[in-house]
């Protein structure tokens, strides 16, 4: 029993990755791109939604104060990928 709520648990911690978790795996990128530039303003953008995994409250919070996002379609863009990464 104790296994299996274990691997409950972290199964559970899997999908409930943040975005701003996953749009940090493309930090440092070798190659620069306008995914990897897009995470790392997120990171330094201390008023971004951390804990979130909200489409809307994510896309509202960078239309009124993403200055770093010139088209919302990259926020879309990395938005598939983020669910397709937790399974989505």
């Amino acid at each position: 029993m104790y296994i299996v709520l274990v691997m409950l648990n972290e199964w559970s911690e899997c999908k409930l990755k943040s975005f701003y978790q996953f749009l940090n795996t493309y930090r440092h990128a070798l190659e620069k791109s306008e995914m990897s530039i897009f995470a790392e303003n997120v990171f330094h953008d201390p008023g971004f939604p951390r804990n979130s995994s909200d489409y809307h409250e994510i896309s509202l919070y960078l239309e009124m104060n993403g200055e770093y996002i010139l088209d919302m379609s990259l926020f879309d863009d990395a938005w598939n990928l983020y669910l397709q990464d937790i399974g989505q």
